[in-house]
């Protein structure tokens, strides 16, 4: 019994051991200690330190807390659906995808390993309560088209992956447009809801009232939906200024995102986020490409009980 015992005190010395490890090389910038460990998201062995009973290690790759800044795509769609002519229909050619494309490109993202998240888990993140999965992804969506809930929302509910769509209040329940009823369906589903003015308003253009009435006024509409708040924001066409980023705090919103590219943030430049425009008409290895680097991770274990040895019957 007492070799037992020593055998399991060692074999969760160990881990500890290996964990600590991790933490240091990333600390250090030496990279992680496991990086000649087979390329799987989750690896599951067990193995016996007391007689008759099996404990499982789980390694979980995560981006550790202390990053000032991270490589997270946030990506942008707007209509999901079969492209119009360019010729009779160039705008909305240009912003559309296709339920297709939109399908295969979900379908990378997940046997990619990729991680799909929303602003609740970056403020999370960067406010130390909780680590980022491996390859971490935003799916957003903007306007709030009917397309929302009858094309995009059934693939992204298939995954289990999560999304941000970005409404404009005043036109839920308009043709072509989702309804009330749809929105709350969606934020019930895994779609984080935030706001996109009232009538999608151009904000840089307008006077401190109007826009602090764009930004109150949707907010809280949606809030009322809902019944819990809602504190991120699309900017209508990428388009701010100092004013607006001003009026953004002051009606009580935590980020904004815009349409300039790029894939890096920060906590301090939340008001201005980059995105990574998803229009339809890129190629697979332009859309691999736009991705951006990722984030170097650490393997992090945790130990589970299975059930006795002998007790299943047979």
């Amino acid at each position: 019994m007492r070799v037992i015992v020593h055998r399991g005190a060692a074999a969760v010395a160990f881990l500890a051991t290996c964990i600590l490890m991790l933490q240091v090389a990333d600390s250090t910038g030496a990279g992680p200690v496991l990086a000649a460990a087979p390329p799987l998201l989750e690896q599951v062995a067990p193995f016996k330190i007391t007689a008759g009973r099996e404990f499982y290690i789980t390694n979980k790759r995560w981006i550790p807390f202390g990053r000032s800044a991270i490589s997270v795509p946030i990506l942008m769609y707007h209509y999901v659906r079969p492209q119009p002519s360019r010729v009779h229909d160039r705008v909305g050619y240009n912003l559309s995808v296709s339920p297709q494309t939109f399908q295969t490109q979900m379908d990378w993202l997940s046997t990619h390993g990729y991680h799909p998240v929303d602003f609740n888990d970056l403020r999370a993140y960067f406010a130390g309560e909780k680590p980022l999965p491996d390859k971490p992804v935003v799916i957003t969506l903007d306007d709030g088209y009917r397309d929302l809930y009858t094309n995009a929302f059934p693939i992204l509910q298939v995954r289990n992956f999560k999304a941000v769509a970005y409404i404009v209040t005043s036109f839920v329940g308009q043709p072509r447009y989702v309804t009330a009823a749809q929105v709350r369906e969606m934020d019930r589903s895994g779609v984080q809801i935030a706001s996109h003015t009232v009538d999608h308003a151009d904000l840089a253009r307008s006077s401190a009232g109007q826009a602090v009435f764009q930004l109150a006024t949707s907010k809280a509409w949606l809030q009322g939906l809902l019944g819990h708040p809602v504190v991120d924001f699309a900017y209508p066409s990428g388009k701010f200024s100092a004013q607006v980023v001003a009026a953004l705090q002051a009606t009580g919103y935590d980020t904004a995102v815009t349409e300039m590219f790029g894939t890096v943030h920060s906590r301090a430049d939340r008001y201005v986020w980059t995105r990574v425009r998803v229009g339809g008409g890129e190629s697979m290895a332009d859309f691999i490409h736009n991705l951006g680097p990722e984030e170097s991770t650490l393997v992090l274990a945790t130990v589970t009980t299975g059930r006795d040895a002998g007790t299943d019957g047979s």
